[in-house]
């Protein structure tokens, strides 16, 4: 195994990730955006025998000038099919080449779901696996329609039936700056942790073209905004990132009328998956509630391996 750490050409390595519908934490721009508020980024490609078998973006966390952390997120994007023997000797590679200093380790979390075969086993599980839902959105909206449960069901057609319009908001800053804000002060009032708020302006000038990068919906009644959703495109993939309603907004449904709208467009772009990001049962249980009964699929990925 030959592992490459620079002289990236970002059209193969976005092949690669479209292809795979891969995660937001393996895309370009992703890695980019993080560059320019001064996060370190590594990106690895694994050759066996003259082919490309893997690529892997990492994060890179220091502790001063005695070593650092060098996190792989829901990756290595796999360009073929490995067996779990095959796939050991490529993380192996990759941490025996990790281009740091000092004291270094290597923590990979795969996107693989519990319980599935991976070449992960000689390493250490430092943590358990986080859960998403998954929507494949790649179906037609009548199918999708049909798994959604009842419930949500139902709160969908009331929401239709209401005089919400649902608006696409702009790409400028200036047209988006008080969701931000709002998810800011979410954050404050219920502890809550996520992306760096000056990340979204960079990821949505990530690429010439700010439209493929960034969705947003706001849903009005009257003159007044009531709630509205932020989805995050990269590739073939979209990641539900920052929501907001108000009362009115979460007694009139808004969300399950926006995230509908949202699967129409995103269908329209060519997204084939929608990751509705993390469920927590038990600190929001309403959200986790939310998002398991689009019928999407749970996945529980495998946990951190050091």
């Amino acid at each position: 195994m030959i592992v490459h750490w620079d002289g990236h050409d970002l059209a193969q390595w976005d092949a690669v990730h479209q292809t795979a519908a891969g995660a937001l934490q393996q895309a370009w721009d992703y890695g980019s955006s993080l560059k320019l508020l001064g996060v370190p980024v590594l990106r690895a490609r694994v050759l066996d025998e003259g082919q490309q078998v893997a690529q892997a973006q990492f994060i890179v966390r220091k502790w001063g000038k005695f070593g650092a952390v060098a996190l792989c997120t829901r990756g290595p994007i796999w360009s073929k099919t490995l067996t779990p023997e095959n796939e050991s000797l490529v993380y192996k590679a990759l941490k025996k080449t990790l281009p740091l200093k000092g004291i270094r380790f290597m923590a990979i979390t795969p996107e693989v779901a519990e319980g599935q075969a991976h070449g992960l086993h000689p390493m250490r599980r430092i943590m358990s696996g986080m859960s998403t839902v998954m929507l494949d959105i790649s179906l037609p909206m009548s199918d999708i329609r049909a798994q959604l449960e009842g419930r949500w069901r139902t709160s969908l057609v009331g929401a239709e039936a209401s005089e919400m319009k649902v608006h696409r908001v702009g790409t400028n800053e200036g047209q988006y700056r008080w969701l931000l804000d709002t998810e800011k002060q979410q954050r404050v009032d219920k502890q809550l942790e996520g992306l760096p708020i000056p990340f979204f302006d960079m990821y949505v000038q990530s690429r010439k073209q700010p439209a493929k990068n960034i969705l947003t919906l706001r849903s009005d009644l009257g003159r007044d905004r009531i709630a509205a959703m932020m989805f995050l495109i990269h590739g073939k993939a979209a990641t539900y990132q920052v929501g907001w309603t108000s009362d009115q907004g979460r007694e009139l449904n808004a969300h399950h009328l926006i995230l509908w709208r949202a699967i129409e467009e995103l269908r329209e772009r060519g997204i084939r998956v929608l990751d509705l990001g993390g469920v927590n049962t038990i600190r929001s249980a309403g959200v986790a509630r939310f998002k398991m009964r689009t019928g999407g699929k749970i996945l529980t990925l495998a946990g951190t391996y050091i």
